[in-house]
């Protein structure tokens, strides 16, 4: 955790933030783990939404999603168009062909306007490039006994974005976690309290500026703007996860194609996300070695007959499987507990990296003791049983939540991301006490001398 002590002197202006479809095709659009049903889902509680239409882009390993939705006046979250396409360009989470991840965004969101019978120029999109990181800053403001102030609010927020950035990160979110003022802790909102010094705990999500710009260029080429950046963890936290999920403590994982992410929330609030570069691909290529086979057939052997915890005492199936050889291929049967021993040691892997960064976060009993998975690769038999024997917490399946109107397929655990990114952009509050804001221009001379100097420094 990083100590910023503040001049009283410095300060920062803070306000809020804020095409046709040429070119877009129109295309089609542990063992206690169990998936959430009307009798266990999460109690969602009743939004405020934003007026207007909502889009959101996942932009994934295995998938690229578009949501078009806006949000009710009964208190509702309904989807009016959607479009999906398997992902091409992207690996683990980082953009690496613009010209093939393109084509796939202008598909699917060509599809989801199409049903929504709307046009989209601007988009929310999840953050999953740019080595997305956590970091806990503790702000110190000095107030000299008069009142705290919005003003104040705004610069302690500032520093702790300023320290992100000048190692070269651009901040996606800032949240508050909590404030104190002189000798004061825990307090939710510190305006208005007369105090010497204000301090403020704030979670800071950066990502690097470079791979940032490529994304921005990306969207550019698809004729569409980035409305905003939300991280990928803290969405699929927010579709899967209620508030008392939230507040007792709980460790959303989002086994993803390329990558696998965790989101930490305690106390209400999101205190920790992390990104894992292992996820289902990599057990789809394990396969492929080891069987001797294409990835498109490991991928059919995973989805079909794989077993995350399944050994040759537990299961007499005999499975037929394909393998390419020097001229055509060949066909065999092999035990399916074979299958299962090469798929084993990844997801064992997988959550011993995930017990790791738990345990580097030094959270403790913040992390609580329940851990929700979700994401396409939770959908494999036996993933349940590896994650409660390895993490050794409570586990279960989560799925969106809180969303109307989402396909049968888009309603499934693997579209948790993008269910989530549609309750954050469609919330009248951003959910945690996240702060968005640019820096005013500044007027003055003097003013705008200094920020000319300081952007070319």
């Amino acid at each position: 955790m990083n100590d910023l002590g503040l001049p009283s002197s410095q300060s920062s202006a803070l306000v809020l933030s804020g095409r046709d479809h040429r070119g877009r095709g129109m295309v089609g659009s542990g063992d206690d783990l169990r998936a959430s049903s009307p009798g266990n889902a999460p109690r969602i509680a009743p939004r405020a939404w934003r007026s207007g239409l909502i889009g959101v882009l996942d932009i994934g390993s295995t998938k690229i999603t578009c949501l078009i939705g806006r949000g009710e006046p009964n208190g509702t979250l309904r989807v009016l168009g959607h479009g999906w396409l398997r992902s091409s360009g992207v690996k683990s989470g980082a953009i690496v062909d613009l010209k093939a991840a393109e084509a796939i965004i202008r598909h699917v969101v060509g599809n989801a306007e199409r049903e929504a019978e709307r046009s989209l120029d601007k988009v929310v999109v999840n953050l999953s490039c740019g080595h997305p990181e956590s970091r806990l800053f503790n702000v110190h403001w000095p107030i000299g006994g008069r009142e705290i102030t919005d003003g104040d609010i705004r610069r302690i927020v500032t520093e702790g974005r300023m320290k992100a950035q000048l190692e070269g990160r651009a901040v996606i979110h800032t949240l508050p976690l909590d404030f104190s003022v002189d000798e004061t802790d825990g307090v939710t909102d510190p305006r208005g309290h007369l105090c010497n010094e204000l301090r403020a705990r704030l979670h800071v999500i950066d990502s690097s500026a470079t791979a940032l710009r490529t994304l921005e260029s990306l969207l550019g080429r698809a004729e569409l703007r980035i409305d905003a950046l939300v991280s990928a963890p803290l969405a699929s936290g927010l579709a899967v996860t209620d508030e008392d999920q939230r507040l007792v403590g709980t460790t959303v994982v989002d086994m993803g194609g390329g990558t696998t992410s965790l989101a930490v929330f305690a106390d209400g609030q999101l205190l920790h996300t992390a990104q894992i570069g292992v996820g289902g691909e990599h057990v789809t290529r394990d396969i492929a070695r080891g069987l001797g086979t294409s990835t498109d057939n490991a991928e059919r052997l995973k989805t079909m007959h794989g077993h995350a915890d399944l050994s040759a005492d537990d299961d007499g199936v005999t499975i037929r499987i394909e393998r390419q050889g020097p001229d055509m291929p060949s066909f065999e049967a092999i035990p399916r507990a074979v299958l299962g021993d090469i798929i084993r040691p990844r997801i064992e892997e997988t959550f011993e990296l995930v017990r790791d960064r738990l345990e580097s976060a030094a959270l403790g009993r913040l992390a609580g003791g329940r851990v929700i998975l979700t994401g396409g690769g939770s959908l494999l038999d036996g993933v349940g049983s590896v994650a409660a024997r390895v993490l050794n917490r409570h586990v279960r399946l989560g799925r969106p939540q809180g969303v109307i109107g989402l396909p049968d397929q888009c309603a499934a655990a693997s579209f948790a991301t993008t269910a989530g990114l549609l309750i954050w952009a469609a919330s009248a509050e951003r959910p945690f006490g996240d702060i968005e804001f640019t820096e005013e221009k500044p007027t003055g001379f003097f003013s705008r001398l200094v920020s000319f100097v300081r952007e070319r420094v």
